[in-house]
């Protein structure tokens, strides 16, 4: 019951009354969604019952610490993805190829908390080179807020300090992150390198002497990477709910930690705050990669035009 939580184990049941009805939770279900979805189209989500704050609120402070975390782990993934992929297909049945294609099978398998809690413990149980979690040590001060990354407001600001404590904070769960889409896309990259290697224009450029090296960047690279475009939009959302465990794990201070404390409290408006971020998150990221698509392949633009 909403309205006991909030209102703590030992009020009594005319409290909780008072409480249920202030809140609309004594209205037929048909009628509080309603409710919810006008508050909704005025920016309204609601009260948490764990900060005591506007969700919105709530959600404007967490959401910066997700947002570098997933745009970090995301430039990790098309850095490593895609070069893995580009060298599997080109080195087809060769030793390079087993090798990208057994790493991908291992990142791809492997659970992302085990692997937080592993990388934990080389690096900094073992061998004290990173920090254990957090978005920047304790003994500095956040840099001032602007966009609220901390390196970014760091490099912004001049401070030093504070960007390489943030950064190295970052390197953790970023490639924990990170793994499980790094090898979806090598995969994917792969297979469409393959795949472009057969068609005739290039064959043709073979057949003409071109350089390999200005094949594999013009008329392959070019082309493979189309649909792997697709699949690295869908990876940001792999991506942002992943982040839950993650940020668990690093004790990263982003909506997915925001997100588990509000389950574990049965926070409902913090829930669906964070789950209608989310979603609209997703839905706009591959609004985007599919006008991207018209950037990348002007034949889609010029269909359209016809």
């Amino acid at each position: 019951d909403p309205a006991r939580l909030l209102a703590g184990p030992h009020a009594s049941p005319p409290q909780v009354a008072v409480l249920r009805h202030q809140y609309g939770l004594d209205q037929p279900l048909a009628r509080q969604y309603v409710t919810y979805m006008g508050d909704l189209l005025h920016g309204n989500l609601g009260e948490s019952i764990t900060t005591r704050r506007p969700v919105l609120d709530d959600l404007r402070q967490f959401f910066p610490a997700t947002i570098e975390l997933t745009l970090s782990a995301m430039l990790i993934v098309v850095l490593l993805g895609i070069p893995l992929g580009v060298i599997g297909g080109i080195k087809r049945g060769r030793l390079p190829d087993h090798v990208t294609r057994l790493v991908s099978i291992a990142a791809v398998s492997i659970p992302v908390f085990w692997l937080g809690i592993i990388l934990q413990i080389l690096f900094y149980q073992k061998t004290d080179l990173l920090p254990v979690g957090g978005r920047i040590d304790p003994s500095l001060l956040p840099p001032t807020r602007a966009t609220g990354l901390y390196a970014l407001d760091a490099l912004w600001s001049g401070d030093m300090l504070a960007l390489r404590s943030s950064l190295s904070h970052l390197i953790l769960p970023a490639v924990t992150m990170a793994a499980g889409s790094v090898a979806v896309v090598t995969r994917m990259m792969r297979a469409s390198v393959v795949e472009v290697g057969g068609y005739d224009h290039v064959r043709t450029a073979e057949a003409k002497g071109l350089r390999p090296s200005l094949i594999i960047r013009r008329h392959v690279v070019g082309n493979a990477i189309i649909p792997v475009t697709t699949v690295l939009g869908l990876q940001v959302g792999s991506l942002l709910a992943g982040s839950i465990l993650v940020e668990v794990v690093f004790s990263w201070p982003g909506i997915g930690l925001y997100g588990v404390n509000a389950i574990a409290n049965l926070d409902f408006a913090a829930i669906m705050g964070v789950t209608l971020l989310v979603a609209v998150i997703y839905v706009v990221v591959n609004l985007l990669v599919d006008l991207g698509y018209l950037l990348l392949d002007p034949r889609i633009a010029d269909a359209q035009g016809g």
